[in-house]
């Protein structure tokens, strides 16, 4: 083949450089396995046998109000056809893992104590946290939410990290893996840059490896998804995290106030928090930052058959709701949220299992063709694979039936 341009050498060592620069800032997604929820506990509430206390009762509402594979369908919206294999799989992760990430909280869920009272609470959740580590209790994911900067709270916040570490050190001699922090209410990405510094000093001071900390933000003021210039916020806060920021999470109650919604409109499904969401997927996708919605603050007022099956119902379908928006981890408050995030996850993940596993396997096997009636992209492959690692991850899917 004849050619008039004699190189182009010098436009490809540009092209190496543009990948180079892009790779930086869009790494890939993240790897490894993602909770399919975060429990908030209020610090002064948290003890050794709490993880064990809301799958207990989790299985005893379960049971109390969906003892067979009907009652459960009809519950949480599930079709007849893998209604009785949903349930079966929901009590067993009830009775063995009813809680994947726990996040103590000293934040809104706690309230503003004195500092000799939150002192003691720090105290009380190191030793729960050491017997739960040493009972091989302590969920897989688990750590602290400390005050917001933006509320004035930063020096609370810091003094309750370092005497929380510090005290943890001094009791088992290792910080436990799966530790995050929670960084709420985030209204400048500055206050991430200073949360960082001190991250970096508290690691010296400790002997804790570089980098070790790691940390989730709350998005839930509007100044973290439009910033003070007028633009997207989200990439700022992920460049001042310096490269610590594990996951981005929704707070929906404060966003959807500080949007001036009124509180009968507060709700995870408000097409406004779709808009944050979507903002929060367009900014982050391809940085390794996990995304997580935020909680529903319905739960029951007693244990009859109608409060509780209207806060599953209400519950599941917030959580199908962040499930087809490409948010497969939300909040859970209450035990009684554990019986509907699972019913609704494992739902999720078996409608239409088989169609999914034999795409795969037909894209592997080369065997794929439009006679199938879907000719598959190979980004689709990828999202359907993605499915199938997240089902098995939370316990909805055997590892075995997985495509090899």
């Amino acid at each position: 083949m004849n050619l008039s341009v004699t190189s182009i050498d010098d436009l490809s060592e540009r092209v190496a450089a543009v990948s180079a620069e892009h790779a930086v800032h869009f790494p890939g997604p993240p790897s490894g396995r993602q909770p399919v929820h975060t429990v908030y506990v209020p610090a002064d509430r948290f003890s050794r046998s709490t993880p064990a206390d809301f799958g207990a009762e989790a299985l005893r509402l379960l049971n109390t109000h969906t003892p067979g594979a009907g009652s459960f369908g009809t519950a949480f919206g599930i079709e007849p056809e893998i209604a009785g294999l949903v349930r079966e799989r929901v009590a067993a992760k009830l009775a063995s893992e009813p809680i994947e990430d726990v996040r103590i909280d000293f934040e809104d869920g706690y309230g503003t104590r004195s500092d000799e009272e939150e002192d003691g609470h720090i105290a009380q959740v190191v030793e729960a946290v050491a017997t739960a580590y040493n009972a091989k209790g302590l969920p897989h994911y688990w750590g602290l939410r400390v005050k917001s900067f933006a509320d004035g709270g930063h020096e609370r916040a810091m003094k309750t990290l370092d005497g929380f570490l510090t005290a943890l050190r001094d009791r088992l001699g290792r910080l436990p893996g799966g530790f995050t922090i929670t960084f709420p209410k985030v209204v400048m990405a500055e206050h991430v840059v200073i949360f960082v510094d001190y991250l970096e000093r508290l690691e010296t001071a400790l002997g804790l490896p570089e980098g070790i900390l790691r940390f989730e933000v709350q998005i839930e003021t509007t100044e973290a998804v439009i910033d003070h210039q007028g633009r997207f916020g989200l990439r700022a806060i992920v460049e001042a995290a310096r490269g610590r920021m594990a996951a981005a999470h929704f707070g929906v109650f404060d966003y959807t106030a500080a949007v001036g919604l009124p509180p009968a409109e507060q709700r995870l499904d408000h097409p406004a928090c779709d808009f944050a969401r979507h903002a929060m997927q367009v900014s982050l996708a391809g940085t390794g930052v996990r995304l997580s919605d935020g909680s529903t603050n319905v739960i029951p007022r007693n244990d009859g058959p109608d409060e509780v099956n209207h806060a599953w119902s209400v519950h599941a379908a917030h959580v199908r709701h962040s499930l087809k928006h490409g948010f497969y981890q939300g909040w859970d408050l209450h035990p009684a949220h554990l019986p509907s995030r699972y019913a609704a996850v494992y739902a999720f993940h078996l409608s239409g299992v088989d169609e999914v596993i034999g795409r795969v396997r037909a894209w592997h096997e080369q065997a794929a063709s439009a006679d199938d009636g879907v000719l598959d992209e190979p980004a689709t492959i990828k999202a359907l694979t993605a499915r199938l690692r997240r089902a098995v991850d939370c316990g909805a899917l055997d590892e075995s039936v997985l495509p090899e």
